[in-house]
């Protein structure tokens, strides 16, 4: 017998010391907190979550906790890295394994396998993403504890083969949401009550803004994730689960991105196969997967989702759960086994907390386990798909899309082929068999092979919002070089700055979603049924979006290229000439609404011109901002050309003819009680375009008197419907809010809302309206209908059936009148956002009564990017209106302008109405 073993009973019989592994004291939640986490009707707050880490962060040698960044309400946010003591103290190797095996760039196949076993398995937890989903949050307080506690065989072994990296996702959210729910003194009565977003700006869109990197915590989590630890698993909890379950679990249904590396694919159906298993040895019943929920694995832009797009295994679970108990209720389809539902949980009535807190703990320890007993062949996949993206990048390769292979489908069926082999059926157009090899060779013409690169030329007209595009994509890991000198790529030159993106980096599949349209597949429930609808957009293209300029580049290229580091820079503004009459700002550029803020703000004079300018050889375009000088306006436009990043071009002459002289503005922005993440992205968008704002809630708005407050009024999608009773009542138990809350509850009306914003707009006042928002036309009586519509035999109307129109969140394209003043800056045409938006037919005397297209449907086919079912029906119909009221202005967007201030492209139809409608006509003279 080995001494150790023989000695370590003596030991424990006498008392004396243990090893260091089972001596440590760790404080349990019970001791931290005063109960045990997933007791009923108790949580804890993001206050006691941070003295609770930083004390077990001291208590015990498997952990160490680091502050990823601040908060929007300026918290800590924390990452808690567990692992065993030998791994916490080399902590720095495994990190640069695990980032070198997920780039991939310059690792042979033999170092990839010698890190393989040097290294260990990092793997992601987070919780509490959506605050109100308070078992995310509750879960990885346990699972902290358990980690940091437990000396079972199990957990040492886990602790031994991987880094687990524990984060709280929302800080400020579980701190609004814990602090209200324990408010109520009557532990039975507690329930919580919406007051506002439980992210300061976002809201539940928190978990939509991982490709955009706007929010803070968002920018503090893809640091960790794609910069610096780039982890081979990612978990992340959510609630609630399907009705008649315990919880959602991986594998998801389809449709799958077909940017995706089949390894992660194949990855994810693993782990899930590993949680089912456990699930069932433990005896926990009432899990479900794939069609069991609408979770896909299509779309980018979710904490989740994200990961796929650089070769992680993303993973979700929605469970049930709640402090106050609940029920798992009957739903007869639940209890049918099924590969769906393979392990069926009876109704239960007065379903705890902890039993929810168990099932997280028995997920948790199931990812863990396999990363455990399979890191080797995680951190050699993650290098191995790095490595196909990098090749795929290198050479010819096709990606195959849905919309290829119905085509090449329907060529087959028309020429009659193969159907006497099994192959598709000339009559329905359908099947599976054998065609004749050559048809092959349609889905690889050169013309439609990827892209080996990008280039976004550095003379285009809004180079600052390509500038912003590019950190967006650093932001998510990917490379990014610059031009030092000009250069020229098939035939066409590019000036020094331009940026430059190749295609063979690791994580390729994102780069290509950002830049290639999403081809989102036919999906219905049954031929000629109803579509089912797509887990969030179907399409996103950001550089669509944004209306970035860039060139895709089919074959291999070289120039002067060198690696940008760090988050590429906004060019340095500045003032060029030399005249003395005033300055020149082009319209085209986003910034300039910074600008005209700020030179508003300091008293300057602002114009819009409305003739084109030439300067030189310069020709400025209708809209073109123009300062003239006064005693300080040299000095005030060359420091807000430094603060806002913009160029000015000093004139030598002042412009003559028409103008439209800019105002300040006071602006009202709607939101009710609850939070509206589309006002709060409003918001947002405002503070950092430097608007002045301050929001009103429908009370406000009904005691009238609008005028004097407010010049500008602007209502988001939700805020007001063509039922003119909408905008959400917010909350919950009036009973049980703050004061400053229920003075503030309410809805817009058709009886009382309505009126006075009528009276607003005939007394000169501008109101915006977004999305559902457009309905006000209709309640003032204004000669707009609705395009989506169908005649019916008995001669009524009645809106287009999804069957027959359906477009979720999609990118289209639409023509545009750019010499009205709403779209100065924009081009004749741009991709605008469409999310089963309404779409306008102007009636026939719409001109008469000053209603004018601004925004239109030109042609029968405007998808760009995502799934447009029937988008025929578009055609000829109207986007963007403008309609005078009165000696007001009301604009009207269909579609989501500014969503999730993802659009650049578009801001500026929005932006321009908020001056335009209160700008006055002068004649510039010399």
């Amino acid at each position: 017998m080995h001494l150790r073993q023989w000695l370590l009973p003596s030991l424990l019989a006498l008392g004396l010391c243990l090893p260091v592994e089972a001596q440590r004291k760790i404080t349990t939640p019970k001791e931290e907190f005063g109960f045990h986490i997933g007791d009923d009707y108790m949580l804890a707050t993001y206050t006691q979550f941070e003295k609770y880490v930083q004390k077990l962060a001291k208590e015990s040698d498997r952990m160490k906790l680091v502050s990823i960044g601040k908060t929007a309400e300026g918290r800590e946010q924390y990452m808690a890295i567990v692992s065993s003591p030998a791994n916490i103290k080399n902590l720095a190797r495994l990190k640069e394994i695990s980032h070198k095996m997920a780039t991939a760039e310059g690792v042979s196949e033999e170092a990839a396998q010698a890190m393989a076993k040097e290294g260990k398995a990092v793997v992601w937890i987070d919780g509490g993403l959506h605050a109100t989903e308070v078992l995310g949050a509750a879960q990885l307080i346990e699972m902290i504890y358990q980690m940091n506690s437990r000396s079972d065989e199990e957990t040492l072994r886990i602790l031994n083969d991987v880094v687990i990296l524990f984060v709280h996702a929302n800080p400020d959210g579980m701190e609004l949401v814990s602090t209200n729910y324990m408010r109520n003194p009557e532990p039975a009565k507690r329930r919580y009550v919406a007051e506002r977003l439980y992210q300061k700006y976002v809201g539940h869109d928190n978990n939509r803004d991982f490709f955009m990197s706007t929010q803070k915590e968002t920018q503090n989590i893809n640091r960790q994730l794609y910069l610096e630890w780039i982890p081979q698993i990612l978990y992340n909890h959510h609630q609630q689960g399907p009705a008649g379950t315990v919880l959602f679990c991986p594998p998801f249904r389809d449709p799958a991105s077909y940017f995706y590396d089949p390894l992660m694919m194949i990855g994810v159906d693993q782990v899930g196969a590993a949680m089912h298993a456990r699930f069932t040895v433990e005896g926990k019943p009432g899990f479900t997967t794939r069609e069991g929920s609408n979770f896909s694995v299509w779309y980018n832009g979710g904490l989740r989702t994200t990961a796929y797009y650089h070769n992680m295994i993303g993973l979700l679970t929605e469970s049930a759960g709640n402090p106050t108990p609940i029920d798992i209720p009957f739903v007869p389809s639940r209890q049918l086994q099924s590969k769906t539902t393979p392990y069926p949980i009876a109704p239960q009535e007065k379903w705890h907390f902890r039993q929810s807190i168990e099932y997280s703990v028995t997920a948790n320890r199931a990812v863990l386990d396999y990363a455990s007993r399979h890191k080797d062949n995680l951190l050699y996949n993650i290098w191995k798909m790095g490595t196909n993206s990098i090749e795929r990048g290198k050479q010819d390769h096709w990606t195959m899309t849905p919309a290829r292979i119905d085509a090449l489908n329907e060529k087959i069926a028309k020429e009659r082929i193969g159907a006497d082999r099994g192959g598709i059926d000339p009559a329905t157009g359908v099947g599976g068999g054998v065609v004749p090899a050559k048809y092959y060779q349609e889905l690889i013409k050169p013309e439609l092979r990827d892209p080996r690169g990008y280039i976004l030329p550095a003379d285009q007209a809004d180079f600052n919002t390509a500038v912003v595009f590019t950190q967006t994509l650093q932001w998510m890991g990917i490379t990014a070089h610059r031009a030092t000198a000009d250069f020229t790529v098939a035939g066409k030159t590019y000036k020094k700055g331009s940026i430059v993106y190749r295609a063979a980096q690791a994580f390729r599949p994102h780069l290509i979603d950002m830049f290639e349209p999403q081809n989102y597949p036919n999906d219905f429930r049954y031929p000629g049924g109803p579509p089912i609808a797509p887990y969030d957009s179907a399409g996103w293209t950001l550089a669509y979006q944004m209306g970035v300029k860039f060139d895709r580049i089919l074959d291999d290229f070289n120039g002067p290229f060198e690696k940008i580091e760090g988050l590429i820079q906004l060019p340095e503004g500045k003032v060029s000439g030399a005249g003395a009459a005033g300055y020149l700002l082009s319209h085209k550029v986003n910034d300039s609404f910074k600008a005209v803020n700020r030179l508003l703000a300091a008293g300057e004079a602002v114009y819009w011109l409305k003739d084109p300018l030439r300067v030189g050889d310069v020709v400025f375009e209708a809209g073109t901002i123009y300062v003239p000088s006064q005693a300080k306006t040299a000095q005030t436009v060359a420091a807000v050309a430094k603060e806002t990043n913009v160029t000015f071009v000093a004139a030598a002459q002042k412009p003559v003819g028409d103008a439209l002289k800019l105002k300040p503005i006071k602006i009202g922005l709607w939101d009710n009680v609850g939070g509206s993440m589309a006002s709060g992205w409003t918001r947002w968008l405002f503070e950092q375009y430097q608007f002045p704002f301050e929001l009103v809630y429908p009370p406000s708005l009904d005691q009238g008197d609008l005028r004097s407050k407010f010049d500008v009024l602007v209502f988001v999608t939700g805020a007001i419907s063509e039922r003119g009773r909408f905008g959400g009542a917010g909350g919950g138990d009036v009973s049980t809010m703050t004061a400053e809350w229920r003075e503030r509850q309410g809805r817009v009306t058709r009886e009382k809302t309505v009126p006075q914003l009528k009276k607003f707009l005939e007394s000169g006042g501008t109101v915006l309206t977004i999305g559902s928002s457009t309905g006000l036309a209709q309640m003032l009586g204004l000669p707009v209908g609705d395009q989506l519509v169908e005649r019916m035999a008995n001669g009524a109307e009645r809106r287009l059936p999804n069957e027959k129109f359906y477009v979720p969140g999609s990118v289209l394209e639409v023509a545009i009148d750019n010499t009205n003043p709403l779209a100065y800056g924009m081009e004749k045409k741009a991709d605008i956002f469409f999310e089963d938006s309404p779409v306008f037919k102007l009636k026939p005397d719409a001109g008469l009564q000053n209603v004018k297209p601004i925004a239109w449907f030109d042609n029968s086919k405007p998808l760009r990017s995502g799934w447009a079912w029937g988008q025929q029906y578009l055609e000829g119909g109207v986007a963007v209106a403008e309609a005078k009221v009165g000696e007001g202005k009301l604009f009207l967007y269909g579609p989501e302008v500014i969503f999730r201030a993802q659009p650049h492209g578009t801001f500026k139809l929005f932006f321009n109405a908020l001056y335009y409608g209160t700008a006055e006509q002068r004649r510039l003279e010399k």
